[in-house]
């Protein structure tokens, strides 16, 4: 997996608004070019290009700028990081994009030493590949996680039910009443869960609660993927090399993986990337019955088989 599409991967998905789109993106910058990923949850676009064609476009946008592409990128990844965290940086740059035919083009404007900017994202519609890539099998391996998490909670909640049991046994009575609870009834509690609950928990709507609520969870899945991937790919297994390169990119995709940039990094940058194997992983909770910070959850398990079914 190239450099570009494997930090790509690892990157969380930032909400946007602009004008009346509202899109889901993320980005990936490093000195030899960058991946962007972009849905209005009906279509996916992808662009990945390397310095050449930085250098190609800068000087066909911005006659009068005459700089390395690394600056350029540099440059871009300056003006992008605020639009992916959702920081207000006013008279600093202006987004908008066009559709043409089945392409989107995402338009920045800014100024660089004292002059006019300009630079237009290409993006295509992303291959079938990409898009199992970046978010169908993503959201399969957080759907794993989450059935996990809801067994591992019912057999909590029924350890509770004994636990509270043997004090009643033993003569302990509540000092509030109302804090008395039955006790935990799974199959009740789906079906009602599916009457009532269902139909608001499932609206997707602009898709800005699965950026707000659901990235942690969406990094540690790509990143548990990442890392299956490479140990097939250290131990020559010819079957899990990257099927993510779209055809027809504008520009060369990167042949040799080169460190980030360290003027232009990666966006957005809410949370650390996963590093090193971890079996556990965690992410924070934003609901629950318990008062816990953070829920672990075994997704090494949970993927391996369908990450090592799945190569070719």
């Amino acid at each position: 997996m190239e450099e570009l599409e494997q930090g790509l991967l690892k990157k969380p998905w930032a909400w946007l608004q602009l004008d009346k789109n509202s899109l889901l993106a993320k980005a990936y910058i490093t000195k030899q070019g960058y991946a962007l990923l972009i849905s209005d949850l009906q279509r996916v676009w992808h662009e990945q290009v390397d310095t050449s064609v930085v250098s190609q476009r800068a000087k066909e946008l911005n006659k009068r700028l005459t700089a390395p592409p690394e600056a350029f990128l540099c440059h871009l990844g300056d003006l992008l990081r605020p639009l992916f965290n959702d920081i207000a940086c006013p008279g600093k740059a202006t987004f908008s994009c066009d559709h043409v035919a089945e392409a989107l083009i995402l338009r920045v404007r800014s100024e660089l030493s004292g002059l006019p900017f300009y630079w237009n994202f290409h993006c295509i519609l992303a291959s079938p590949s990409l898009v199992s890539q970046h978010l169908i099998r993503p959201l399969m391996g957080m759907s794993l996680a989450l059935q996990c998490q809801v067994r591992d909670l019912a057999t909590l909640l029924h350890m509770k039910d004994l636990e509270i049991q043997d004090y009643q046994e033993s003569g302990a009575t509540l000092s509030r009443g109302r804090l008395k609870t039955e006790p935990f009834e799974e199959n009740s509690f789906l079906e009602q869960f599916m009457v009532e609950k269902l139909p608001e928990a499932c609206s997707v709507g602009d898709g800005r609660h699965f950026v707000t609520d659901l990235q942690n969870l969406y990094m540690a899945v790509t990143g548990q993927e990442v890392q299956v991937r490479q140990k097939h790919q250290g131990t020559g297994d010819p079957g899990t090399s990257s099927s993510a390169s779209p055809p027809g990119t504008d520009g060369q995709l990167l042949n040799q993986p080169e460190e980030p940039v360290s003027s232009a990094p990666s966006l957005p940058v809410p949370e650390k990337e996963a590093t090193t194997p971890c079996r556990d992983l965690s992410y924070p909770r934003s609901r629950g019955r318990s008062g816990g910070s953070s829920i672990n959850l075994s997704l090494s398990q949970l993927l391996r088989m369908d990450l090592e079914n799945s190569a070719p």
